[in-house]
């Protein structure tokens, strides 16, 4: 560990790939929420799905975003997980 190098080289790769994977799930989630707010209506959605509870459209809108980065970020993740190379394929017969 140095001055320019702060970081402790054990926790680099875990923290890398936690953000290449919810950084672009964030971005994913943020154009599929404007897509999705821009022909839903949270109160509506609100009024067919869960009539008995009052919830307002701020809530709705976080509600849904969460829901949408949790989607993006589970299909990051998967693909993250395929991306991995194989812990026994560093002789490079990795396709027998």
């Amino acid at each position: 560990m140095n001055d320019i190098d702060p970081a402790p080289p054990s926790l680099r790769p875990a923290a890398q790939q936690l953000g290449a994977v919810l950084w672009p799930s964030f971005f994913a989630a943020v154009v599929a929420a404007a897509l999705f707010f821009s022909v839903v209506d949270p109160l509506k959605l609100a009024a067919i799905s869960l009539p008995q509870h009052g919830i307002s459209r701020e809530l709705g809108y976080t509600i849904g975003f969460l829901l949408l980065w949790l989607a993006t970020a589970s299909a990051s993740a998967v693909t993250a997980l395929l991306l991995r190379p194989r812990r026994d394929a560093d002789d490079g017969s990795a396709f027998e």
